[in-house]
């Protein structure tokens, strides 16, 4: 299993950006899938999910209403815009995919089967 994100970079306050996590190995379709950041010297933190079988996305309270996650299974790939963002955004960005995880569990990137290599997202004031 591969899960391959891309898209960070570095963006002003206020700016917007595209992350996607294109996966292979895996049957995307029944997957769930989590999005997670970690800012230097803390521990990775849930951003947002999409679990297998319910397609309501769920999202930490610090991105609501500026994220949004979504997925396309025809292309194995899910993605994080990302608008409105903030100094406080900057951090890896990293996604993770299972197909068995519980609502429960999929706050804990560390109960994912599977986690990508990350993508930088830096925001500058």
């Amino acid at each position: 299993v591969q899960l391959q994100a891309s898209g960070g970079g570095l963006v002003q306050a206020g700016g917007s950006l595209r992350l996607s996590c294109a996966a292979s190995g895996l049957t995307f379709s029944s997957t769930s899938m989590g999005w997670f950041r970690q800012a230097p010297g803390k521990e990775h933190e849930f951003v947002a999910r999409l679990m297998r079988y319910n397609s309501n996305p769920y999202y930490a309270d610090s991105v609501k209403g500026r994220f949004t996650i979504s997925r396309d299974n025809a292309k194995n790939t899910v993605y994080l815009q990302m608008k409105s963002l903030r100094p406080e955004d900057t951090a890896v960005y990293y996604c993770a995919a299972d197909s068995r995880i519980t609502w429960s569990s999929a706050f804990k990137i560390s109960n994912y089967d599977y986690k990508g290599q990350g993508t930088q997202v830096t925001v500058s004031s």
